[in-house]
């Protein structure tokens, strides 16, 4: 069974665990225990390609108990003690690093580290039983679009060994613009992302990730693209696998449209 990959938003800090925050995240919190149906027990393990861990190369959290990073600030006191207990799985680290090495690319593991929000507040929205082990993939912080789809193909091979790769990210990211100030270029934004994503695969869909900046209002919308680039690596882990809508919303945070991505065929009926 080939497992499709995929392109999601998590949030803000700890919002799962923060009962206040249930309204503003209601529909992305369905579409995400959505995808907890979806897959069933399909996957043996996850690779989180996570914003949240920049690194020179690529790198894959090898560490068999996790610990917890906080980072985010101005949260409520009770949300810097939570935990995602979910183990971690060295091997598959060792061979997703593997795989990139294979393919020429630098990659190493990295046995200390510990998930970060990109990570854990994605899984406990989808998978609050912490049943599956987590590995988590840092981007690249040169940004490089080519060399990102180019990893995603290298990992490609996971997803025939029981593997769900997810990036982890947010299809509008700028904090400063959450509000009303930032309707008009998230809802631009999105709309090239599903002309570019969505039933499209292959090459052209390649072509349009590699120069994601000349799209509407990319740069308003990712002044860095930190949390676009999990995109990619999803994308490029898809081959040529169509992309779908997982997750859609004009009005998130009162004004903001954002989406997240499914690419292939879920492997039970929604």
């Amino acid at each position: 069974m080939t497992l499709p990959t995929y392109y999601l938003s998590h949030g803000g800090g700890p919002w799962p665990w923060m009962p206040q925050a249930a309204p503003t995240y209601a529909v992305l919190g369905a579409s995400l225990k959505a995808l907890r149906r979806e897959l069933d027990e399909a996957p043996r393990a996850v690779l989180v390609v996570t914003a949240h861990w920049e690194t020179e190369d690529f790198a894959f959290s090898a560490a068999e108990s996790p610990g917890m990073i906080y980072d985010y600030s101005g949260f409520p006191p009770e949300t810097y003690e939570i935990v995602y207990p979910a183990p971690g799985l060295p091997a598959l680290a060792e061979q997703a690093a593997g795989l990139l090495r294979g393919g020429g690319m630098a990659a190493s593991t990295d046995a200390r580290r510990g998930f970060d929000h990109g990570t854990f507040s994605l899984m406990q929205a989808i998978w609050p039983a912490a049943q599956l082990p987590v590995v988590q993939m840092s981007i690249r912080r040169d940004y490089d679009p080519a060399l990102h789809l180019a990893a995603g193909r290298l990992l490609a091979p996971l997803r025939d060994a029981g593997v769900a790769i997810i990036g982890s990210g947010l299809s509008f990211h700028n904090l400063r613009a959450m509000g009303t100030q930032g309707r008009q270029a998230s809802a631009a934004f999105d709309g090239w992302l599903q002309r570019s994503l969505i039933g499209k695969q292959g090459p052209a869909r390649d072509e349009a990730l590699l120069h994601w900046e000349q799209a509407p209002a990319a740069r308003l919308v990712h002044p860095r693209e930190d949390h676009l680039m999990p995109l990619h690596v999803a994308v490029g882990a898809a081959a040529d696998a169509p992309g779908s809508l997982a997750y859609h919303q004009n009005d998130f945070f009162g004004a903001i449209t954002a989406s997240s991505f499914r690419f292939g065929t879920a492997p039970v009926p929604q």
